[in-house]
């Protein structure tokens, strides 16, 4: 049995048209067609009723579609580990990651890493921090850096970092040393505050800072990147972590507000596993070494 036949088969279950199917794959439509034939001769069934132009799996059809895809998914997978071997890599390690970590502490830390153990063959997902205890649970990763803690039972969880968060306001040109300070009532009266960046504090957040200041006017805004370019263009004022706007602080687009009467969070870092296997382990103890 050729793998080709099964793809072959598997696209035209999927799009019901061989000559559709023949576009997808940039093969001719007569060698669709001998394809389909060969795996039919092959498995000793039809699989695939005519209706002109149009095909429709029969019921056995339908029924090995499901061993086909299995077929193609486990030849696909060898493949892949094979050409990992051969180019040097011994082990994979896959990490789904939120967004605002992504933005911070992952690239330094992967270079390191990759630098330091290059027979590990690292892919990264990207997934907003409600979604990452699903994945791990599931499997589809082995570790997960998120901002929200896990409290599933078949779940482990620990806190990897702390990060202070501060109110930013865009830079009003006047030299800092010199210059009053920012009123924080004045900031956050005259202006949007920006929320619901972090999926950590903004709900306590929210209702300190209502009850202060009753008159707030807030708008959400779910990137902190995002978030950032609004305060750098002068639409509003945000609660951030440090990590996140250490640049923008250092290079003058962004100013600090000092707080004296709303109590600031932290913006927290969990690494949650699904197994404490010598990978995790081994990646968690480096990462830990790194401060955001």
């Amino acid at each position: 049995m050729e793998f080709q036949w099964l793809n072959t088969f598997i696209t035209a279950a999927d799009c019901g048209n061989f000559r559709r199917t023949a576009e997808i794959l940039y093969i001719s439509q007569p060698s669709v067609t001998v394809h389909i034939k060969q795996l039919e001769q092959e498995l000793g069934i039809q699989l695939f009723d005519r209706e002109g132009k149009k095909v429709k799996l029969t019921e056995a059809g339908r029924r090995y579609l499901v061993h086909a895809k299995r077929l193609l998914e486990v030849y696909q997978g060898g493949l892949e580990d094979i050409h990992s071997f051969s180019q040097g890599y011994s082990t994979k390690f896959s990490i789904a990651i939120s967004p605002l970590i992504a933005d911070t502490i992952l690239p330094y830390v992967l270079k390191s890493y990759t630098n330091k153990h290059p027979e590990v063959e690292i892919s990264v997902k990207i997934i907003e921090s409600v979604g990452i205890e699903d994945a791990v649970l599931r499997e589809e990763v082995d570790i997960g850096l998120s901002c929200l803690n896990s409290l599933h039972p078949q779940l482990i969880s620990e806190l990897l970092y702390k990060d202070n968060v501060m109110l930013v306001a865009p830079h009003d040109g006047r030299d800092s040393e010199t210059a009053p300070p920012l009123d924080e009532e004045e900031v956050l009266t005259s202006n949007y505050l920006l929320t619901h960046n972090h999926p950590g504090y903004w709900d306590g957040l929210c209702h300190a800072v209502k009850t202060k200041y009753p008159k707030v006017k807030m708008m959400k805004v779910s990137q902190v990147h995002i978030t950032k370019r609004f305060i750098v263009e002068g639409l509003g004022v945000s609660f951030l972590p440090t990590s996140t706007v250490r640049r923008e602080l250092l290079e003058g687009r962004l100013i600090e507000v000092d707080c004296q009467t709303i109590h600031l969070p932290e913006a927290n870092t969990y690494a949650i596993m699904k197994y404490d296997h010598s990978k995790q382990k081994e990646f968690l103890e480096f990462i830990s070494n790194y401060r955001i």
